[in-house]
């Protein structure tokens, strides 16, 4: 594979010589704000573009003549222009107001403007297009920086991970059209219950760091902001299929009727995607649809979406064990599930976690004058599901049960199957008004009230011995209440030179849960909190194309479900405090453009995770006083020719706890086992990651992209162990290296994309793709988890991870009318 590339490279290397030229540059309204996704079409001959989230627009492999270009932008005046092209050509337009409002929806009030002094990176809709084969949404972010993935399945498809700078989902803000994504409770946000989701994106913004105000969770690692289709003018009609290894597939459906009557507009997508995992069982079955109807008044937009997302997922999140992948002489050393276990080598056929999430949309914007606007958005979500699974041997006390006697046998035990549900509502009101006296001065205040109920219950659907309940009885209830406000003011004040910036957010949280009392007995129990987080910032633009800022940051995040429920009163897990600082240069020219970002992020009470897995999966964390995040980003774009493009990202970093103390439990008497640790680690946190694509265009239309990715090694707990005892006492155990380290090694994955686009008469577009993921078959694990304890004088260390599949495939086929 690598002298089949390095030839095919080759070969196509003499191309990059032809005289074809290019038209590039950007769009943006009369106060110089980047316009995302407005339309610009070369009429002689006809192709189309549209802006990406920065504004800017390219057309390549022209050849030298006159071109007329029509710029449209929903709510501006439609520009045409003509122009004489000899050579590369730089064409910036700026598009003055209309008569229709553009879609908004707070989306402007919650992220950084092109000056702001926050590291970001924005994505449009034709940047996800690019990696969207099916692949969960976490999967079509790797290339940005700071960006770590992992996949429970080992294919993308199904449960994924995400972090950024080390922090896991649960500390990333997810909002969509300004709406909070993050489960109220987990504080997560669980892509695969709205697969193929990236379809109808029309852009996205991801903030490293706290980043500025927004609604939900505060952002402890970043945040992803994230806007819905918006209105396109003409109709349209879209079919995307992808197939490839493992039995993934992936159809959808997409049209919209344009603009109707100059007010309406309508559009609509169908997905499923299907895929058996690399993981043994790790299969998935996904359905989702999106539906938006949108109504245009002269100075204001109406827009209803309403999506939803059923997944149907057979259980991978235990990981494979060290000593099954250590032992190379079973074929299955990799993807061996130890889930759904029944005994005879036979498995529980539905060990699954099943889960249906409806969403409902009310947006609307309302522009009063050229000065002053208003977004709001009414929200309401219903999710509803469970997790099913085959307990062997399992004591019937964990149920409230006593043993039940039967003559001379008394029934203590038992193999039965369980489905522990979450059915829960979260539902509220964001709104933002937007004030710009003048072209100096932009004033944002914003906010949201959101209230969530959420039903914990678990039922005992069957069991193999009569243990004196019927189907489905209930064997515990858990309802749980949130309440979260949050007001926020934001200014940008431009003086000669320098953007002035400040932002200052309140936030008022109420939380009543079932937990742990004194006496170790389920209570219901509340806690109640107030943050102030405020922010500060300052940009210095040397000219259009480089400036230079600097900010500080607060961010106070309080603790999630797990952390309250399995502690008592008064050993209650602490909120977080952050103070974020940030520091940047960034540049754009023709040739390149790019960023280089310092930060150090200090954390008192941070949580991080302790490298273990609750019994769904999900992570265990405590408190650490004093710790830190510190370290360089760099990202960046080079047109190497008219034809070819690299892209690169690199993230340096060192993230330490100070004074941390471990303690294990100690078998061989019971005791418990203190380490000390004057700076250690952060558990799950590499000290370097990167990324590069180059792309190389070698005719009009076509696409062939190699694609890399590097992540340095990683701690599965705060102790940086390398314990030489290795797994067990046997000898031949001790040489699995696998089992001696609680250790994630570095990994560096290559990917191959190729694309090509062309069109006939009948076909708007036809998209022709291939995506080979690992084409080197490296041997890796992107997560994992451990266990570490004592046992007959010896550490021992109980790891699993989770292996990514071996070089794989995805082809795809798109058609749009």
């Amino acid at each position: 594979m690598k002298n089949l590339f390095v030839a095919v490279m080759a070969l196509l290397l003499p191309v990059m010589a032809s005289a074809q030229v290019s038209i590039w540059g950007k769009v943006t309204n009369q106060t110089g704000e980047a316009l995302p996704g407005a339309s610009i079409t070369i009429l002689n001959p006809q192709q189309s573009t549209v802006t990406d989230a920065a504004g800017k627009y390219r057309f390549n492999n022209l050849k030298s003549g006159n071109y007329t270009l029509k710029i449209s932008y929903v709510g501006y005046k439609q520009v045409v222009v003509t122009t004489a092209v000899g050579a590369d050509k730089i064409l910036d337009f700026t598009l003055s107001l209309g008569n229709l409002t553009a879609d908004e929806v707070t989306v402007t009030a919650t992220r950084a403007g092109k000056n702001s002094p926050t590291a970001f990176t924005n994505l449009s809709k034709k940047d996800l297009e690019k990696n969207n084969f099916g692949q969960d949404l976490p999967y079509l972010l790797n290339q940005t920086p700071s960006v770590v993935i992992s996949s429970d399945a080992g294919t993308g498809i199904g449960y994924t991970g995400i972090r950024i700078r080390g922090s896991d989902a649960s500390r990333i803000n997810v909002t969509v059209n300004g709406i909070p994504l993050n489960d109220a409770e987990s504080q997560g946000s669980y892509f695969v219950d709205l697969p193929d989701f990236a379809s109808s994106i029309n852009n996205l913004q991801i903030q490293r760091g706290v980043g500025t105000s927004t609604n939900g969770a505060g952002a402890f690692g970043g945040s992803i902001n994230v806007q819905t289709a918006t209105r396109r003018d003409t109709a349209y009609a879209q079919l995307d299929n992808s197939a490839g290894s493992y039995g993934s597939l992936k159809n959808t459906v997409s049209m919209g009727t344009g603009l109707l009557g100059g007010r309406f507009s309508f559009d609509g997508r169908l997905s499923r995607i299907r895929s058996d995992g690399y993981i043994a069982r790790a299969s998935a079955r996904l359905k989702s649809f999106f539906v938006s109807g949108a109504y245009y008044g002269d100075n204001s937009t109406l827009r209803l979406n309403v999506f939803s997302g059923h997944e149907r997922t057979y259980q991978a999140w235990n990981g494979v064990a060290d000593y099954v992948i250590g032992d190379d002489t079973r074929p299955d050393n990799r993807t061996y599930n130890e889930l759904g276990y029944m005994g005879n080598n036979a498995f529980y056929k539905d060990e699954v976690d099943d889960y249906l999430q409806n969403h409902y949309q009310l947006l609307y914007d309302k522009k009063f004058s050229d000065k002053l606007s208003f977004s709001g958005a009414l929200h309401y979500t219903h999710g509803e599901g469970y997790y099913e699974e085959y307990k062997k041997d399992d004591d019937v006390s964990n149920y409230g049960l006593s043993p039940v006697i039967y003559g001379t046998d008394t029934i203590k035990t038992t193999n039965l199957v369980r489905r522990q549900w979450l059915n829960n509502d979260f539902y509220g009101v964001t709104y933002a008004l937007k004030y710009q006296p003048t072209t100096k001065l932009n004033l944002n205040l914003g906010g949201a009230y959101n209230q969530y109920k959420g039903a914990h219950y678990g039922n005992i659907i069957s069991s193999e011995e009569s243990i004196g309940v019927g189907p489905n009885y209930e064997y515990y209830r858990d309802n749980a209440k949130k309440n979260d406000f949050n007001i926020f003011g934001r200014a940008e004040w431009h003086v000669d030179k320098f953007l002035l910036y400040a932002d200052m957010q309140y936030r008022h949280i109420y939380y009543s849960f079932f937990g742990i009392d004194k006496n170790l007995q389920n209570a219901q129990q509340a806690a109640e909190l107030n943050f102030f987080n405020p922010k500060a910032g300052v940009t210095y633009q040397f000219n259009e194309r480089s400036n230079i800022y600097a900010s500080f940051a607060v961010g106070n995040h309080e603790p999630n479900r797990d952390d309250y429920v399995n502690s008592p009163p008064q050993n209650r897990p602490k909120p977080e405090n952050l103070k974020d600082f940030e520091a940047g240069y960034r540049l754009s020219t023709p040739i390149f453009s790019g960023e280089i970002n310092a930060f150090y992020m200090l954390y008192k009470n941070q949580l991080v995770l302790t490298g273990a897995l609750n019994d769904v999966g999900g992570a265990v964390r405590t408190n650490v006083k004093d710790s830190y995040r510190a370290g360089l980003e760099f990202s960046g774009k080079v047109k190497i020719t008219g034809q070819l493009n690299w892209g690169v990202t690199a993230t340096l970093s060192t993230n330490k706890i100070k004074n941390y103390h471990q303690f294990l439990s100690n078998y061989d008497d019971g005791t418990l086992v203190e380490e000390t640790f004057a700076k250690t680690d952060i558990a799950y946190s590499p000290s370097l990651t990167g990324s590069s694509v180059i792309s190389y265009s070698p005719v009009k239309g076509g696409e062939i992209a190699f694609i890399t990715k590097y992540v340095s090694k990683q701690y599965l707990d705060n102790t940086m162990n390398r314990n030489p005892n290795g797994f067990g006492i046997a000898p031949d155990n001790a040489a699995n290296p696998y089992a001696a380290n609680r250790l994630l090694n570095s990994f560096f994955v290559n990917d191959v994309r190729l694309r090509y686009s062309f069109s006939i008469r009948s076909v708007k577009n036809i998209t022709v793709g291939l995506q080979v993921n690992n084409i080197f078959s490296e041997k890796y694990e992107s997560n994992g988890a451990t266990y570490p304890d004592i046992e007959s004088g010896h550490v021992i260390n109980y790891n699993y991870y989770f292996p990514q599949a071996p070089r794989n495939f995805m082809a795809s086929l798109s058609l749009g009318f």
